[in-house]
């Protein structure tokens, strides 16, 4: 694998390579070979991943290393990252004599790498796994960094470690089999370092978004390297989001976590759908507050829009969301510090920063507009 395929997160003894390049899972053996000591796998997956080539090709991959493997399969969707699901996992590891040096691989989207990082995490006090993203969404955000978790009636993710993969293998090729829909949430997560960090990367977006959408090769490859670079840097600079610098991942997440909240977690609502819904509001509170110029506001909310994402959650939802029950779910977020929110704002698109200063009013305000 040429250099140019593999990104380093550097943590010292915790560092780990992501691989990208198409054709990966054929090739899994080979490449997983240095990180799976007992030359046999745990391979946790989910429903509607198991009725595509996928699991079968990982497996194959795997076998030609002379590595075997046994496969778990678990309901799709987010309902799965709960309490009952998890203990039905740790307890089929621990029924099937898991031990210290085992390996788990994630083969999924975001749900299956938040819940087995989070099971990898917990079991025998902690175990090695793999990720292998298979959606656009968790190619560029969930499977790199080691956030790992489930949600809580309480509100989304509240339950969870920090356990780093111990390498991350991004097939581009499995993207040509997710829907649109999905394609379009995990846009959200591209478009997101963009607005973040990357001004430029953000004009490149406007400029290929579509491409990367589309299934061009190049372009798709590019937009998910970029994106996995950014979040390298981050991830290597604040692992544990003590300093402040990752908190700025979570660009859009407040506000999207509340209607992940209300809507249930049903699947009507996609994450990356939420956050796209997120950043506008997170872009139009910056505006309203003074820090953002509106034509940068109005900028990232047309080009969202322009790739077929919802800016506004009434576009998603015939069910109303008031604001009194959104500020209630928002109160609830893991980034709330001696009982003030804090808010990821931008200056204007590549410049974000957090603040707990944000009067009530303005939230309200921006809500109210926005439902």
């Amino acid at each position: 694998m040429s250099a140019a395929n593999v990104l380093r997160v550097a943590l010292g003894e915790r560092s780990y390579d992501i691989v990208i390049g198409e054709g990966l899972l054929d090739r899994a053996g080979e490449l997983l070979a240095s990180v799976l000591p007992l030359r046999h796998a745990v391979i946790v997956t989910d429903g509607n991943l198991a009725r595509t080539r996928h699991p079968d090709r990982l497996a194959a991959g795997l076998e030609r290393a002379g590595i075997s493997s046994r496969r778990i399969v678990l309901p799709a969707g987010e309902g799965s990252k709960s309490w009952p699901v998890l203990e039905g996992l740790v307890d089929d590891l621990l029924a099937h004599g898991l031990e210290r040096r085992s390996s788990l691989v994630a083969l999924g989207g975001g749900v299956i790498g938040d819940l087995v990082g989070f099971a990898a995490a917990i079991a025998l006090r902690g175990i090695d796994y793999v990720q292998i993203p298979t959606t656009l969404l968790s190619q560029v955000d969930s499977a790199v960094g080691g956030k790992t978790g489930i949600n809580s009636r309480h509100g989304k993710n509240l339950i969870g470690a920090f356990h780093q993969p111990k390498a991350v293998l991004i097939d581009t090729s499995v993207l040509d089999d997710l829907p649109v829909r999905e394609l379009e949430a995990g846009y959200a997560e591209v478009v997101k370092y963009g607005f973040i960090k990357d001004r430029s990367f953000f004009a490149w977006l406007e400029e290929h978004g579509k491409a990367v959408l589309a299934g061009d090769a190049s372009a798709r490859a590019h937009a998910i390297r970029r994106s996995l670079e950014v979040k390298a840097a981050v991830v290597a600079a604040d692992e544990r989001e003590t300093s402040g610098e990752r908190a700025l991942l979570n660009f859009g997440h407040t506000f999207g976590h509340a209607y992940e909240a209300l809507a249930g977690y049903d699947g009507g609502l996609l994450h990356g759908q939420a956050v796209s819904i997120g950043m506008v509001d997170a872009f139009a509170l910056s505006a309203r507050l003074g820090h953002c110029p509106q034509d940068d506001a109005e900028r990232a909310e047309a080009h969202l829009a322009r790739l077929g994402l919802p800016t506004r959650i009434t576009q998603v939802s015939n069910r109303p969301f008031p604001v009194d029950e959104l500020l209630a779910a928002m109160g609830r977020d893991k980034k709330v510090e001696n009982a003030r929110l804090r808010f990821v704002l931008v200056r204007g698109i590549g410049d974000a920063f957090t603040s707990a200063d944000v009067p009530e009013t303005a939230v309200r305000a921006v809500l109210a507009e926005h439902g």
